[in-house]
C-alpha cells in the first residue's frame, strides 16, 4: 500500500486515525496508542506483502533483544560483540534480499558458474527500516541513546507506517521521547494534514506528470540532443517531487500522530555546489552515512589518501544502497569524485564564480548523474549522457522533441519554480493577512485533494519509484 492510493487515503488512513484517537491514554501514557499504531503499521505493510511482515517482526525482536544485551554488558567486550552481531543480523536480511542476485549475476558473468538466481522479491522498505534499526544499535552502543526495554515501543518505532516504505530515515534518538510521551493537539493535526495534502499534490500533480514524459522518452525512437535534455530534466523534477512528496506526507502524518520527524529535503536544486546539494538532498540518508560510516572511518581527520578512500567508500555505498546494480555504484562514485575535486581544487574558485554560473554547474552535474541513476545499465547510461552532449547523434531536436518541449513548457516552469523557496516565501508573507489566509488555505487544500483524488481514481500514471530501494 502506498500513500497515493485511494485505499490508503479513504479507507486505511481514516480508520487508523479514528482507532488511534479513540484509544485511551491512561495517565497520559501513549502505551495503548503505540499498540494501535503497531497493529495498523503491520496491516499497512502486510496489505501488499504479508509474508515479509514476519521478517520485519523478527528483525524488530532481534535488534531489541541485542539492545538489552549491549546495555547489560556495557563497558565490557561482550557489549561490542553483541553490537556487531546485531548489525550483522540486521544487515543479513537486506543483503540477502537486495544484493544476493547482484553478486550471483556477477560471479556467473566472471566465472561462468551457472549459479541459479534467488527467486524472491525484495521486501518493500527494507533499506529504510534496516538503517533505522542500525541507528538504534549504533547509538545505543556509543551511549548516544538509552536502551528501550519495551519491545512494543521499539517495534512501533521500526514499523511506524508513515515513514516505513519511503523514508525519511528516522533515527531512534529523534523519536525516543515521543514513543513514551507525546502531545496531540488540534494545531499539530492541522499542520500535519496541510503538509500531507501538499505532499500528495506534489506526487500526483507534478511528479507523475514529469514521470509520463520520462516514459515517453524511453519508448521513443527520437535520439536528438534536445530530447535527451528534456528527459533528464523531467526525471530530475520527477524524482525530486516524488521523493520530497513522500517525505512531506510522512512528516505530516508524524505531526498528526504526535511524532516529530526531521526534514529530508531543503530545496536542493538551488544549491551552488555539489557539496551544498548533498546537504540539501535526502538529508536523512546523507547524515546517516556521515555519522555511521564516514566519521567512524576517520572522516577528514586522516592523511589525504585515507580521506580519499573514506569519501569513495561512503559514496559508493550510498549508490549501492539505492540499487543493486553497477550503474548505482558508478552514480555514487561519480558524486564521490566530484566532491573530492570540489574540496581540493574547486572550492575557492566556486566562491569567486557568479552564482548563476555555479548553479548551472550544479545542474549539469546533477542532470548527468540522473542519467546514470535512472538507467537500466552502463550501456544505456553512457548512451544518454553521450546524446546530451552530441555524441552518437546528428540531430539537434526533431519534431517530436519540439512537440514535447512546447507541451511541457508550462509544467517545466511550474516545476522549476516549485523546486525553489519562492512559493514558501509568498505563503509566509500572506500569513500576515490572516483573513485572506483563512479563506485561501482551506480552499487550496480542498482543490489539491480533489484534483489528486481524481488522478488516483481515473487510473492515471502513478508509479512507485522506491521498489528498487
Amino acid at each position: 500500500m502506498v500513500f497515493s492510493n485511494p485505499s490508503f487515503l479513504y479507507y486505511f488512513l481514516p480508520i487508523t486515525l479514528i482507532l488511534y484517537f479513540i484509544t485511551p491514554m491512561p495517565k497520559g501514557s501513549p502505551r495503548l496508542r503505540n499498540l494501535t499504531l503497531l497493529v495498523a503499521s503491520l496491516v499497512f505493510y502486510a496489505w501488499g506483502e504479508p509474508r515479509y511482515v514476519f521478517l520485519m517482526a523478527a528483525q524488530c525482536v532481534s535488534a531489541w533483544g541485542f539492545g538489552l544485551l549491549i546495555e547489560k554488558y556495557r563497558g565490557q567486550r561482550a557489549s561490542k560483540a553483541f553490537m556487531l552481531t546485531s548489525a550483522v543480523v540486521s544487515l543479513s536480511g537486506l543483503i540477502f534480499f537486495k544484493y544476493v542476485n547482484f553478486f550471483i549475476t556477477n560471479i556467473n558473468s566472471a566465472l561462468d558458474a551457472g549459479i541459479p538466481l534467488i527467486g524472491l522479491l525484495m521486501p518493500i522498505g527494507i533499506s529504510f527500516y534496516t538503517f533505522q534499526i542500525l541507528s538504534y544499535t549504533f547509538d545505543l552502543y556509543r551511549g548516544d541513546t538509552e536502551v528501550q526495554r519495551n519491545v512494543l515501543y521499539f517495534s512501533t518505532y521500526v514499523t511506524l507506517f508513515p515513514q516505513l516504505i519511503a523514508g525519511p530515515i528516522v533515527r531512534y534518538v529523534d523519536v525516543a521521547r515521543d514513543l513514551s510521551k507525546r502531545e496531540h493537539t488540534l494545531q499539530h493535526f492541522a499542520i500535519g494534514a496541510r503538509r500531507f495534502i501538499f505532499g500528495l499534490g506534489k506526487k500526483m500533480l507534478l511528479a507523475n506528470l514529469f514521470g509520463e514524459l520520462v516514459e515517453i522518452y524511453k519508448q521513443s525512437g527520437n535520439q536528438s540532443i534536445l530530447f535527451a535534455w528534456l528527459y533528464v530534466a523531467a526525471f530530475a523534477l520527477q524524482v525530486y517531487f516524488d521523493f520530497s512528496a513522500y517525505s512531506d506526507m510522512a512528516i505530516g502524518l508524524g505531526n498528526i500522530l504526535g511524532f516529530k520527524f526531521r526534514e529530508n529535503f531543503n530545496y536542493p536544486y538551488i544549491a551552488d555546489s555539489i557539496t551544498n546539494f548533498w546537504r540539501r538532498w535526502h538529508m536523512s540518508l546523507s547524515s546517516w552515512f556521515r555519522d555511521y560510516v564516514y566519521i567512524p572511518l576517520g572522516g577528514n581527520r586522516v592523511p589525504a589518501l585515507r580521506f580519499l578512500f573514506n569519501i569513495m567508500v561512503v559514496w559508493m555505498l550510498t549508490g549501492f544502497w539505492h540499487g543493486a546494480d553497477w550503474n548505482f555504484i558508478l552514480w555514487g562514485g561519480f558524486f564521490g569524485i566530484i566532491l573530492i575535486i570540489e574540496k581540493f581544487f574547486l572550492a575557492k574558485a566556486l566562491e569567486k564564480t557568479p552564482r548563476l554560473l555555479r548553479h548551472i554547474y550544479v545542474m549539469v552535474i546533477v542532470f548527468v548523474s540522473w542519467a546514470f541513476f535512472d538507467a537500466s545499465g552502463f550501456i544505456e547510461a553512457f548512451a544518454v549522457v553521450g546524446r546530451m552532449f552530441g555524441a552518437g547523434t546528428s540531430s539537434l531536436a526533431g519534431n517530436e522533441a519540439l512537440y514535447y518541449l512546447r507541451s511541457y513548457a508550462v509544467p517545466f516552469i511550474i516545476g522549476a519554480v516549485g523546486s525553489t523557496p519562492v512559493l514558501k516565501r509568498i505563503a509566509e508573507k500572506l500569513e500576515a493577512k490572516r483573513t485572506l489566509v483563512t479563506i485561501l488555505e482551506p480552499l487550496t487544500l480542498i482543490l489539491i485533494l480533489i484534483a489528486s483524488t481524481a488522478k488516483m481514481v481515473d487510473g492515471s500514471f502513478n508509479p512507485f519509484i522506491y521498489f528498487r530501494f
